[in-house]
C-alpha cells in the first residue's frame, strides 16, 4: 500500500466518523514522555569465529545515547488517536571509526473509530504482540523476539489496517491487513502485504488465542497461545507456532559439506511452555522452556562454527544468514522484584542454550533518584566459548544511564 492509499484510508476513517464527531466534539487530550541518557560499553571477542577482530560486523564497543520517547493521545466517544514518536541522538565507537546517528520516527501510532460498542476500525503502526512468554513468542509471526528480555528495547510497530469485533466480554475477533513492518525496507520485509486473523477467548482464570497469517512472500503462519491461573500465585502458559523461514541457511552435520541456502525452510514447529510463581512479598519467579525446530542440532551447530572459522568470507555468510536462534532447546529463568513498588525495580535473567550448553546472565536495576528522575543499570555476561551462541560475539555488556519522566 502506497502513501496515497494510506492517506485515502485515513480520510475514509475520518469521514466514517464525521456524524459522531459532530455530536461528540468534546475531546480529551493527554501526553507524557521519558527522556533517556545512557552509555554502553561492550567487550567484544577478539577471537570471535563469526566476527574476527570485529572486522565483519564492526560492532560498537562504546555508545552514548540521548533518547526521547513521547506518548500523545486525543479521544472522544467515537475517535481515538495515539502516537509514540521517538527522537534519538547516538554516537558509536566501533573497530574502525566513530559514527553519529540522529533519527526521529513514529514507533507507534493509531487512529481508531468506534463504529459501535462491539466494532472498532483502526489504522496505524501497532506492535502486534501477545501471550505471556518472556524469552521468545512462538505464537507471533512478527515478533518472535518480543523484546521482554531487554527492558531498554523499544519495539517498532507494524503498519496495519484492522477491524476488531468484540461481541461480549469473553470473545474478540480481529481481521487485519499488515501493509508492512514499520521502518523495514520493503525489499527485506517478509511480512509485507499480510492478512492476519486472530481470535481470542477469555474466561475465569484463563485466556487463549489462535492466529493465522498469510503474507504475499511467505507461507502461511499458524499460532496459538494460552494461559491459566492456578490460584493467585501461579500462572501457567504455553505458545506454539508453525512456519517456514525465508532465506534459510542449511548447515549439514558433516563439516566436509558446505553451507547451502534455501529460499524457504521446510515447515517446522516452535513451542514454549512456562510458569510464573508470585511470592508473598510480590517478587516473582519465572521458568520457560523453548523448543525451536528451525534451529540447528548439536552436530549442525558445531559444523556451523567450524565452517565459519575457515575464512572471513564464510564467516560473513554465517553471521549474516544465521537462523533466528542457533540451537533448538533453551531454558530461560527470570527473578524480578514486585512490579507494584514505585521506588525501585530489579530483574535477573538466566538463559541456557541446551544445544551447545552456552549460557548468559542478565540483570537490570532501576531506582528513583528524585521525584521524576531514575537511574538504571543493565548488564549482560556470558560464560561460554567463541563457538557457542551466547558468547560468539561478546563476553559482557554494561549500560548505565538516567531517565526523566515528563508529564
Amino acid at each position: 500500500m502506497g502513501i496515497r492509499s494510506k492517506v485515502n484510508l485515513v480520510s475514509l476513517l475520518f469521514m466514517a466518523s464525521s456524524a459522531g464527531y459532530a455530536e461528540e466534539s468534546n475531546w480529551s487530550t493527554s501526553w507524557d514522555g521519558t527522556l533517556y541518557g545512557y552509555a554502553n560499553a561492550t567487550t567484544l571477542r577478539t577471537d570471535s569465529v563469526l566476527n574476527p577482530n570485529n572486522q565483519i560486523a564492526n560492532l560498537p564497543k562504546r555508545s552514548d545515547t540521548a533518547e526521547l520517547r513521547l506518548n500523545f493521545k486525543a479521544e472522544n466517544d467515537v475517535l481515538r488517536f495515539t502516537a509514540r514518536p521517538i527522537l534519538l541522538a547516538q554516537q558509536q565507537r566501533g573497530a574502525a571509526n566513530t559514527s553519529q546517528k540522529n533519527d526521529g520516527y513514529l514507533s507507534q501510532w493509531q487512529l481508531r473509530v468506534s463504529a459501535s460498542e462491539e466494532l472498532n476500525v483502526a489504522a496505524g503502526r501497532e506492535v502486534l504482540n501477545w501471550g505471556a512468554a518472556q524469552f521468545r513468542s512462538p505464537s507471533s509471526p512478527f515478533y518472535f523476539d518480543n523484546g521482554r528480555s531487554d527492558p531498554m528495547r523499544e519495539l517498532i510497530g507494524m503498519d496495519t489496517v484492522k477491524v476488531t469485533w468484540t461481541p461480549d466480554m469473553q470473545s474478540s475477533f480481529t481481521l487485519a491487513r499488515v501493509v508492512g513492518a514499520g521502518r523495514v525496507a520493503p525489499a527485506a520485509d517478509e511480512w509485507r502485504n499480510t492478512w492476519l486473523l486472530k481470535a481470542d477467548q477469555r474466561g475465569d482464570g484463563y485466556a487463549v488465542g489462535v492466529v493465522v497469517a498469510k503474507a504475499a512472500l511467505n507461507a502461511a503462519f499458524y499460532g496459538a497461545h494460552g494461559q491459566y491461573s492456578v490460584g493467585d500465585e501461579t500462572l501457567l502458559y504455553a505458545e506454539i507456532g508453525s512456519s517456514e523461514q525465508l532465506i534459510s541457511l542449511q548447515s549439514p552435520a558433516d563439516v566436509a559439506q558446505p553451507f547451502s541456502v534455501l529460499a524457504a525452510s521446510p515447515r517446522r514447529n516452535t513451542a514454549l511452555v512456562g510458569a510464573t510463581y508470585t511470592l508473598p512479598d510480590g517478587q516473582s519467579l519465572t521458568a520457560e522452556y523453548l523448543r525451536d525446530n528451525h534451529g540447528y542440532t548439536m552436530a549442525q551447530e558445531a559444523a556451523y562454527f567450524s565452517r565459519a572459522a575457515s575464512s572471513p568470507l564464510v564467516a560473513g555468510q554465517a553471521l549474516g544468514m544465521a537462523p533466528r536462534l542457533l540451537g533448538r532447546d533453551y531454558v530461560h529463568l527470570v527473578w524480578q522484584s514486585n512490579l507494584m513498588e514505585s521506588e525501585s525495580y530489579w530483574r535477573m535473567m538466566y538463559t541456557r542454550n541446551l544445544t551447545d550448553v552456552g549460557q548468559e546472565l542478565g540483570a537490570y536495576g532501576e531506582a528513583t533518584l528524585h521525584e521524576r528522575v531514575s537511574g538504571f543499570i543493565s548488564a549482560t555476561v556470558t560464560s561460554s566459548t567463541a563457538q557457542q551462541e551466547a558468547s560468539s560475539l561478546f563476553t559482557r555488556s554494561v549500560t548505565l544511564g538516567v531517565k526523566v519522566a515528563l508529564h
